[in-house]
């Protein structure tokens, strides 16, 4: 259900486009527009692509409606005065499309919000890909003092010691980088190290 909303979501602004264009060149310039907007969008739902979904959302509802505006304008260049129906679905049109960033907007600011009280741990995609010869035996979440943790055991197959498996995964210092661009002002930060018994990777959030 959430995958068919989410499809939705993503055409509706090319839907909407069809019912107000008026010119088959302009029409169809922004109608591809919005169509590989809409496919980048799915792709980011689907996690085909690696991006922060909340901001992909109110970047994609931010741009659509000015691409659509912008179609309109080049098309009234062009065109005589519009009918009063074409009027009509402009104005609902623009309706609809504003109501649908101010929600994405409204549930974006809630999204901070609740990141920015919880207690979350980083999900299993910020751990590292593990090189051939190194696997992962067990991987859950843990909190402290300093927040909540993802953090997994690995061990090798070909009989490296703790410090090589650290330095065939890359991790001899922990490293940090964005989570998000606009609402996940945090940052992810992802390292390992030699537990005794085992080697352990983790993902935990910076400020």
């Amino acid at each position: 259900m959430l995958t068919i909303l989410g499809i939705l979501f993503a055409v509706a602004p090319a839907v909407v486009w069809l019912t107000i264009t008026r010119t088959r060149s302009v029409g169809l310039a922004i109608g591809g527009a919005l169509l590989a907007g809409a496919g980048l969008l799915i792709s980011v739902q689907q996690s085909w692509i690696d991006a922060p979904r909340p901001d992909a959302h109110l970047v994609f509802t931010a741009l659509a409606p000015l691409l659509i505006a912008c179609g309109a304008g080049l098309e009234g260049r062009h065109q005589d005065s519009p009918p009063q129906e074409w009027i009509s679905r402009r104005n609902g049109a623009i309706g609809f499309l504003g109501t649908q960033f101010a929600l994405t907007l409204a549930v974006g600011l809630l999204y901070a919000l609740m990141i920015s009280e919880s207690s979350d741990a980083p999900s299993s995609k910020t751990l590292p890909s593990l090189p051939p010869g190194i696997t992962m035996v067990e991987e859950g979440t843990s909190c402290g003092s300093g927040g909540c943790y993802r953090v997994a055991t690995v061990t090798s197959e070909d009989g490296l010691s703790h410090p090589q498996i650290i330095r065939q995964l890359g991790l001899q210092h922990e490293s940090c980088r964005s989570s998000g661009w606009l609402l996940d002002w945090r940052d992810v930060c992802v390292g390992a190290r030699d537990a005794g018994e085992n080697v352990t990777i983790y993902a935990t959030w910076g400020y």
